[in-house]
């Protein structure tokens, strides 16, 4: 029996072999492997179990897709070493012990987010770049040559929400989205008060999901056909065959406090706008940039780039509604829809949707850093969203993005019905079974799931109660934590692969000029901080005074562990001028 078992580790969910299993007399369902006994640190409903597949990936991880034998392929979060990762466990225990790197092609940065198995084919994407190979079944490694699917070739080259995630539908085609290089298309990029351009340019070939050939290599976007727009950044998208719909669930826009601080409070900048869970059909406009969803009010409302007030909603009325409004930042990434049989009927059709994880709440505390579950029936959801998967963070509050220990990102469903899901920080992945019986599964099991979303880092915050600079901030703090620390964050650590760090680096604690103008005219394009790379784009801030800017860089200079010395007033007026008069 033991030899018949390590023959078909990996071919156990074919047809062939499940008849030798019943011939044998052996039942499918004690295949499954063994949970951890600590569930590798996560909190589930009862009856379900986790193992961690594998702990660590060097280079880190980001989606996932599991093949009809149960290797398991990721993208990488670094292609230092290959862009991809194979997995394979050779034991049955669920545990990989085959962890093989591949996939030779440009790194254009850490945003690559793709990773799908289609049509026999392996799909998935750089930053730029839609990639495929071939499977060959049982072979863990395609050798067959790389085809390139899909090439951004807008001359922008780099930009916000740049990911290429993928969808396929039953007829051929892939879904991509063109996320919009703007936060809220104002004319000057994330500078407050700056007003929004309207009609927004950016919609033409950005903001959008463009349906293509999932077949043809060579494509670039003029060859697909603009499928949805008014969306400004989509990483989350599933199609779900049950309905034969597109979702997708939306990165809702930023910096209502510091864009905005005349209009918007400290929490409402934290709680909004919502993070939307959208139908996609044909011709959807969800109304970015014009227009936001708050999930308090339950209405989408007018954007303040474009005269809003929080209440407003006049030309918002026409647009696409979610169907759920998450809160602000939570950043949903991944998103399944669940059509395995291994689980209780109820969780079959419905969404599993991974929340990365806020980085810009402050000064509440972060929030998201979840698996979600929404029930779904007749295409719509049937009940109230769950907390299916907690405890990554390892961490609550949350004050800092730097305090989450894993964060969830990709998810895929195994062939036997198993969740798998991938974590960015430490490329840890987590494999998730039913052991105990369908029938018995219910509202009991789900009750302890139901009390965390009590935990700070799901809950709506408390007004005062958790205003983390209530009593404390006053100077230079006050302002880099209304101004910088939604992003680089209030321990001056930033958040890996998108916002640099503050802390010991000769980026702040070295030349003065170099650090003043940064903050007078901005940066964009890539750098390297502490040995990793970023590639984003500091707006200027050349609307704060000059005895602002100096109080905030000293503020800078001299705390997270830094002892550099203080930045006058003097000192940045000089730098402004200089800049003003030119050389």
């Amino acid at each position: 029996m033991a030899t018949s078992w390590l023959y078909f580790s990996h071919c156990r969910h074919v047809l062939p072999v499940l008849i030798l299993y019943a011939l044998i007399g052996c039942k499918v369902e004690s295949d499954l492997p063994a949970g951890d006994a600590d569930n590798g640190g996560l909190l589930l409903p009862d009856q379900f179990v986790a193992l961690v597949v594998v702990d660590s990936l060097k280079s880190r991880a980001r989606h996932i897709a599991v093949s009809d034998n149960g290797d398991i392929y990721v993208k990488s979060r670094f292609a230092k070493e290959g862009g991809n990762v194979a997995l394979r466990d050779t034991t049955g225990d669920g545990k990989a012990d085959i962890i093989q790197p591949f996939g030779d092609y440009p790194d254009d940065g850490t945003y690559g987010t793709a990773m799908r198995i289609y049509n026999g084919y392996l799909y998935f994407s750089s930053q730029l770049v839609v990639y495929r190979y071939k499977l060959t079944p049982g072979q863990l490694i395609p050798d067959s040559p790389i085809e390139v699917i899909l090439t951004d070739d807008h001359a922008h080259g780099r930009h916000e929400h740049i990911a290429k995630p993928l969808s396929f539908d039953d007829k051929g085609n892939m879904y991509v989205p063109f996320g919009a290089p703007s936060n809220a298309c104002q004319e000057l990029n994330r500078t407050p008060n700056s007003p929004g351009i309207d009609p927004c340019p950016m919609l033409e070939d950005h903001g959008g999901i463009w349906r293509f050939d999932a077949g043809k290599t060579g494509q670039t976007q003029k060859d697909g056909f603009k499928f949805a727009t008014g969306l400004r950044s989509i990483v989350a998208m599933d199609w779900n065959t049950d309905d034969g719909n597109l979702y997708a669930v939306m990165h809702g826009r930023d910096d209502l406090l510091r864009l905005w601080a005349n209009r918007f409070s400290p929490w409402q900048s934290a709680e909004l706008p919502s993070e939307e869970f959208l139908r996609i059909r044909e011709g959807t406009d969800a109304g970015w940039p014009y227009c936001y969803y708050d999930q308090i009010q339950e209405k989408k409302v007018l954007a303040p780039e474009y005269g809003g007030d929080g209440n407003i909603t006049t030309r918002c009325e026409g647009f696409e509604k979610p169907l759920i409004g998450f809160p602000g930042h939570w950043a949903p990434n991944d998103l399944l829809f669940y059509h395995g049989s291994q689980y209780p009927d109820r969780y079959k059709g419905g969404a599993f949707i991974a929340f990365h994880g806020s980085t810009n709440r402050a000064p509440y505390p972060q929030a998201g850093y979840f698996v979600a579950f929404v029930p779904f029936a007749n295409g719509v959801p049937s009940g109230p969203w769950e907390v299916f998967a907690d405890g990554f963070a390892g961490a609550d509050p949350v004050v800092n993005v730097s305090d989450a220990v894993y964060r969830p990102m990709g998810i895929a469903m195994g062939p036997d019905g198993s969740l798998y899901i991938a974590d960015t920080e430490k490329g840890k992945i987590w494999r998730i079974l039913y052991t105990g019986k369908k029938d018995d599964f219910g509202q009991t099991q789900l009750a302890k799931m139901e009390q965390r979303k009590s935990a700070a880092h799901i809950r709506r915050p408390h007004i005062s109660d958790d205003n983390l600079d209530k009593g404390v901030v006053a100077g230079g703090e006050k302002i880099y934590n209304v101004y910088c620390g939604s992003c680089h964050q209030n321990n001056g650590l930033g958040a890996s692969g998108r916002f640099p760090p503050l802390a010991h680096t000769q980026w702040v604690t070295g030349d003065k000029k170099r650090l003043i103008n940064i903050v007078l005219q901005g940066l964009t394009g890539r750098i390297e901080v502490n040995g990793e790379p970023f590639d984003n784009t500091m707006p200027q801030h050349s609307f704060l005074s000059d005895s602002e800017i100096a109080n905030v860089l000293t503020y800078i200079r001299t705390s997270f562990g830094n002892k550099a010395g203080a930045i006058t007033a003097d000192e940045v007026r000089l730098e402004r001028e200089s800049i003003d008069h030119g050389p």
